[in-house]
């Protein structure tokens, strides 16, 4: 590693979604050592995705928007280290020798206490710490953050998405989730009916709620624009691919080929099919207006 990236004090995790329980992590890394770059070592692809190919899409944050968010809770440097066979195969002891204390030469870690490493994640916070002591790194094991349900986690936010309930979620992730992608050609039926949408395909993100979204998206070059989005595989005309197909009000610019984040802020009715085109038409109208009362 080059020298400039070496010696930080290391906030640990797999930090899908860089949620409020992750920034904790964080801040405790910076509190502990403020004198030292602060840094986050995450895994790419997550290790699920690794383990268990088969399952289906379950990411809140793929790479580049997870270090944007790490970088936006204080992260001035993001170690994501490739996530295969050999590092899976690697020991716990391994882990902490090879990779924190040579490789990367850290000063001081931060983990939250349900962290495990290591080969059949053989390593928690407690080996973690006796591993650390022995090579003079400082650690900070980090309570869980809870709220009147419990502990906040990765795992509790992606089921309030699957629930219908993108504010709940919000709350947890300090921010309202968003799907990144770059915009698809679809069959352009939303322009024929009166309102051309901007199509994602869901690539590795979470599904969330199928359904009808009060949205707001994040343009190229920074710009904003609120809008209404359907998530869902379109059953009215035989859709077959989970995709966000978002109509962006007092929006005429092209857009394919480039990449939006469309962020979900209100759940408004689930996904269903409808008789005809004509009837599509016109639930997308009251769905646009409800949005736009959703989003005042």
């Amino acid at each position: 590693m080059p020298r400039a990236l070496r010696g930080a004090t290391v906030a640990l995790g797999n930090f899908d979604g860089v949620h409020v329980g992750h920034r904790a992590v964080l801040r405790a890394a910076h509190a502990a050592r403020p004198d030292l770059p602060l840094a986050a070592l995450t895994f790419e692809p997550h290790p699920r995705e690794h383990f268990r190919p088969e399952d289906p899409p379950f990411r809140l944050t793929l790479l580049p928007a997870k270090a944007e968010a790490l970088a936006g809770a204080g992260a001035g440097i993001v170690y994501a280290l490739p996530f295969d066979d050999d590092l899976a195969a690697l020991s716990a002891e391994t882990f902490v020798e090879e990779v924190l204390h040579r490789g990367l030469g850290v000063r001081h870690l931060a983990c939250g206490a349900d962290f495990a490493f290591g080969h059949r994640r053989g390593g928690d916070a407690d080996f973690l710490a006796a591993a650390a002591e022995a090579r003079g790194i400082g650690l900070t094991v980090v309570p869980p953050v809870v709220d009147a349900a419990g502990p906040i986690s990765s795992t509790r936010i992606r089921r309030l998405l699957q629930d219908g309930y993108p504010e709940r979620a919000a709350a947890e992730l300090g921010r309202p989730w968003e799907v990144r992608g770059h915009v698809a050609h679809g069959d352009k039926r939303g322009r024929l009916l009166g309102f051309p949408t901007a199509n994602l395909p869901l690539g590795r993100h979470l599904e969330p709620a199928r359904g009808v979204y009060a949205v707001s998206a994040v343009l190229p070059g920074g710009g904003m624009a609120l809008g209404v989005a359907n998530i869902g595989r379109r059953p009215t005309v035989d859709g077959t691919e989970s995709r966000v197909e978002a109509h962006l009000f007092d929006f005429a610019g092209d857009l394919y080929g480039r990449e939006i984040a469309v962020r979900l802020h209100r759940f408004l009715r689930p996904e269903r099919k409808f008789p005809g085109l004509e009837a599509l038409r016109a639930q997308i109208a009251l769905d646009a207006a409800a949005a736009r009362a959703a989003l005042a």
